[in-house]
């Protein structure tokens, strides 16, 4: 059996926080405003894999009014989410997602993503893809007030 899940996530830029997408550390001037570190993509992952099996989405399982997931890495989420789904008897086939950033450019920091998310969820790079798109500077994405990200991904029942 396969299950497909679909997940989105939006977080605002400021200033005085690091920018971290996809696990990747990115160098830039503002970086995303949340209670966890606030990674826009692995959170979209996360809701993807949750909704594919009806589990709820991320603030379910991961509430910002916890002190437990204050300034939490969101490796350990998505680590905790795929365990999730591990005990429900699925496996992750393939990742589709895409970002939506004004700035800065991602395409050099994408295949270190890949192999962030690839290890954490047993999947090799090329079941991950990460795309990036701009808002050709309309909205508030174009005007860099903040981050968007959608993910699609695709599950299957493990062998027994």
């Amino acid at each position: 059996m396969i299950r497909i899940g679909s997940g989105v996530d939006f977080h605002q830029l400021v200033e005085g926080r690091d920018l971290w997408i996809g696990g990747v550390l990115v160098p830039h001037t503002k970086g995303a405003l949340g209670h966890s570190d606030a990674d826009v993509l692995l959170h979209a992952i996360c809701d993807a894999l949750l909704g594919a099996l009806c589990l709820g989405d991320i603030g379910v399982h991961f509430p910002d009014t916890s002190n437990e997931f204050k300034g939490i890495d969101s490796k350990i989420l998505l680590q905790r989410t795929f365990q999730l789904i591990l005990a429900e008897g699925y496996g992750v086939v393939n990742i589709d997602s895409t970002l939506c950033l004004q700035a800065p450019k991602i395409k050099p920091y994408v295949p270190e993503m890949q192999k962030a998310i690839a290890a954490i969820l047993n999947l090799g790079v090329k079941d991950v893809s990460i795309k990036a798109t701009t808002t050709e500077q309309m909205g508030f994405v174009g005007r860099e007030e903040g981050l968007v990200a959608y993910a699609t991904v695709l599950l299957q029942k493990l062998p027994q």
